[in-house]
């Protein structure tokens, strides 16, 4: 079950499970559209695909939890951008 990380790794907005506005790569890397955007849909930690995260309807919420599990990892996002730009 995908763990639904609750926030943005590059700019730490909130992402609830059930908002269409969340992408994550094969290892749950968990990224903001506009974030995801910029880094041209390509995750900075593992190089893998950012793709729209599945979103998890509010009914199933309680019975399946989203991550409480904050990761937030500005460093990663501006390295990948710095190296995007040369």
């Amino acid at each position: 079950m995908l763990a639904m990380r609750p926030g943005c790794e590059c700019c730490d907005s909130d992402l609830p499970a059930d908002t269409g506005a969340a992408f994550i790569c094969s290892f749950e890397c968990t990224f903001c559209a506009t974030c995801a955007a910029r880094l041209h849909f390509a995750c900075p930690n593992c190089g893998g695909e950012l793709l729209a995260r599945p979103r998890r309807p509010s009914a199933k919420l309680a019975a399946n939890p989203a991550s409480q599990e904050r990761i937030y990892k500005p460093q990663g996002c501006a390295q990948a951008l710095s190296h995007q730009s040369q």
